[in-house]
């Protein structure tokens, strides 16, 4: 991959062509468009892109990734990534954050078809993402930001838990021992205002249980999705981000769009002139403490974040 360096941690850091998700470019394939408040395209266009895009994988050599989505016993959700290997390092970030299937035989419940390199014209930047819910299949043509792989499972894992009666929250959620017992937080809130650096601190002997996405569940059950964590990197400092610039410097870690001059050099988490949108996948081991979900009780606290400064905690 010649948009790939070795860094000095002995990981590997990408730059790609697209360094965040493309909403703009992102259709629910549906013929009842208003049930959705996003842009939707009809179940024809859908197939035509569908064929353009199976025609081309069949001239191409591609990655297949096989995981799970949760590890709850009950509602483990087979996934399953299918990607241009010129762009491996999507899959390799995503094995990541899938589940591990140890070896079960499973059909997938949802595929993210994700062809960087293929092209959509009369879409907005000649790209386009589209989201079959109904069959679970997300089509990603023209980007090869990691996030519209991450976000193409998720998507499809939230409308599951909608229809189990569940809510999905993009909330971290932590575990805080108080005496004998153990505090349940969620934490929600925008993309970059501290949810996964406020679930990894360590304050109060507290272990993250997950840093991005959960169901909330009746009865206040939580469940977790990911095994891994796709984490900001901008500002990075060890002061003061200890355990996620821990994880993010360990070999196994793959950056995506951090700033390096060098192959095998050093990174700057702090220069921007690329993208501030500087990320990093590591499996949540890494962090060497971290609580399973399926361990854990209800949820006790609701912890929301935002940007305003003008409003009183």
């Amino acid at each position: 991959m010649p948009n790939a360096r070795r860094t000095i941690y002995d990981n590997y850091n990408v730059h790609t062509r697209v360094d965040s998700r493309s909403t703009k470019s992102t259709y629910i394939v549906t013929d009842r468009p208003q049930e959705h408040t996003a842009q939707t395209v009809t179940p024809e266009e859908g197939r035509k892109w569908a064929k353009i895009q199976d025609d081309y994988i069949r001239g191409q050599e591609m990655v297949v990734v096989d995981g799970y989505i949760g590890n709850e016993a009950k509602f483990l959700t087979p996934a399953r990534l299918i990607i241009e290997a010129r762009n491996a390092n999507v899959a390799g970030m995503q094995r990541h954050l899938y589940y591990p299937i140890n070896g079960r035989g499973v059909q997938p419940e949802i595929t993210i078809i994700d062809t960087p390199n293929l092209t959509a014209p009369g879409y907005p930047s000649d790209r386009a993402i589209f989201v079959d819910l109904e069959a679970g299949i997300t089509r990603v043509i023209n980007s090869d930001y990691f996030g519209e792989s991450k976000k193409g499972g998720l998507r499809m894992w939230n409308k599951k838990v909608y229809d189990a009666g569940g809510l999905a929250l993009h909330a971290g959620c932590k575990v805080v021992p108080v005496g004998s017992q153990q505090r349940v937080l969620l934490i929600v809130g925008l993309s970059g205002t501290g949810k996964t650096t406020t679930t990894f601190t360590r304050q109060n002997n507290s272990k993250p249980v997950q840093d991005d996405f959960v169901a909330l569940m009746p009865q206040g059950r939580i469940y977790g999705t990911e095994n891994g964590c796709f984490a900001k990197t901008f500002g990075l400092d060890p002061k003061h981000e200890p355990t996620i610039y821990g994880a993010v410097t360990k070999r196994d870690a793959y950056l995506e769009n951090v700033s390096q001059k060098e192959d095998g050099g050093p990174v700057d988490f702090f220069d921007t002139s690329y993208t501030q949108n500087g990320r990093a996948t590591f499996v949540l081991s890494a962090l060497g403490w971290v609580e399973d979900a399926r361990n854990i009780g209800p949820a006790d606290v609701l912890l929301i974040l935002n940007r305003n400064d003008n409003i009183i905690p």
